[in-house]
């Protein structure tokens, strides 16, 4: 649980990515391509400026979630993503008006469950696992055969 925090970060910057992603389309208007505009058409879209920012946070995120990994269990880290989709899903029903229905109320609510159920098995951290090995190694050499 010492790592709680980078994991709730890796979750909110990959949600602010996604927020940010789709404010640049909605800028850019529905994507259409051609063999005379696809390269302009890409150069428009990477270099939005809400594009452009949602794509540095998903590296920010990333790098983040690369942290997370080298400190606790792939198993319990990882299933706090699903709750990037629960701040998507809120945040996209203020700022872009997409609908909320009893289906998705009933997701998000197993996503939460089951994260809050993953939270509470604990992790062993990286660290601890090579404290135990260490000390098992340090016992086993000190002890006579």
């Amino acid at each position: 649980m010492k790592y709680i925090v980078f994991i709730l970060f890796t979750v909110l910057t990959n949600a602010a990515a996604q927020l940010m992603l789709k404010q640049g389309m909605l800028n850019l208007g529905p994507l259409s391509f051609t063999a005379d505009t696809f390269i302009v058409r890409i150069f428009q879209i990477v270099f939005s400026p809400w594009i452009f920012a949602g794509l540095v946070t998903f590296v920010i995120s990333m790098a983040s979630h690369l942290y997370v990994l080298s400190k606790v269990e792939l198993s319990f880290a990882f299933p706090f993503l699903s709750l990037a989709y629960v701040a998507v899903a809120v945040f996209a029903y203020f700022i872009f008006h997409e609908d909320i229905n009893a289906w998705r109320i009933a997701g998000i609510g197993f996503i939460c469950v089951g994260t809050v159920l993953i939270a509470q098995s604990g992790s062993s951290s990286h660290d601890e696992g090579r404290a135990l090995e260490t000390a098992g190694a340090t016992a086993k050499i000190g002890s006579p055969s």
